[in-house]
């Protein structure tokens, strides 16, 4: 697929997708979710990636759904009243499932605005580093609909629930620093040092035991929603899958050896 509104490269077992839409602060419409689909199914077909770098160009890591470009799903189908929820069953959401279920770490590098169907994309990183003009906003309500792509799963987890439906509920702006306090990003830095950060912590991902990366961002989820019992079981299952890779081998060997282990991601 030829890219249109975004921008995806590879280098250094590092892929980085961005959305690149900067005069309409990066906001999403189908083309732009199919682009960011395609990307990421490469991501996950092609095994040449060992990290995923999410970001936007310009001043917003993207402002949600295009509502001028029918981003939203709405309008009238061929019958029946309108559906606002047709366009997150048939792209949003899927792209969110992919972003989960990649074989490799996922991060978000957070410029400016993170709104809307935005702050579910970029709260989904397993690592959310985010400038210090960065905010997060959930203003569904101003338009009289509900938070989606999964903002109401995630959110709670991430800031509680008290903050999290305060938030969606009034509309208001979450500041980058603000949102560290509340657990919801790993790291502020300034926005000028926000690229270098992110690489940073690409590169250290991208030379790591990508099948225990895999093993880690599967089980955390899975674990959140079980009983202690469960989620000890969860990790005796992965720490068989992990124990049999090539990494395993190699860090164990690097450790009594006392050099630095050369993982390979196998």
């Amino acid at each position: 697929m030829a890219y249109e509104h975004i921008l995806f490269d590879e280098a250094d077992g590092i892929a980085t997708l961005t959305i690149n839409r900067p005069q309409v602060m990066n906001a999403l419409h189908i083309g732009v979710i199919e682009e960011m689909i395609d990307a990421v199914d490469r991501v996950r077909d092609e095994g040449t990636a060992r990290v995923l770098v999410l970001t936007g160009t310009g001043r917003a890591f993207c402002s949600g759904a295009d509502l001028a470009g029918g981003g939203a799903g709405g309008g009238k189908r061929r019958s029946g009243p309108p559906d606002a929820g047709a366009v997150l069953e048939s792209h949003f959401n899927p792209l969110l499932e992919r972003l989960f279920a990649l074989p490799v770490p996922f991060i978000t590098s957070v410029n400016g605005a993170a709104a809307g169907a935005g702050c579910s994309y970029a709260l989904a990183g397993d690592i959310v580093i985010a400038g210090k003009s960065a905010y997060f906003l959930q203003a569904f309500v101003n338009i009289g609909l509900v938070p989606d792509v999964g903002s109401t799963w995630l959110l709670p987890r991430l800031a509680g629930r008290a903050r999290a439906q305060a938030m969606m509920m009034l509309g208001e702006r979450i500041p980058a620093e603000t949102a560290l306090d509340w657990g919801m990003v790993y790291k502020v830095v300034d926005d000028a040092e926000l690229a270098a950060a992110t690489r940073a912590v690409a590169e250290k991902l991208a030379k790591g035991p990508t099948r225990s990366y895999a093993l880690i961002r599967t089980g955390l989820r899975e674990c959140l929603d079980k009983p202690l019992s469960e989620g000890l079981m969860v990790e005796r299952r992965n720490q068989l899958v992990a124990g049999r890779t090539a990494d395993f081998v190699e860090g164990v060997s690097a450790f009594l050896q006392k050099r630095p282990a050369q993982f390979s991601g196998k």
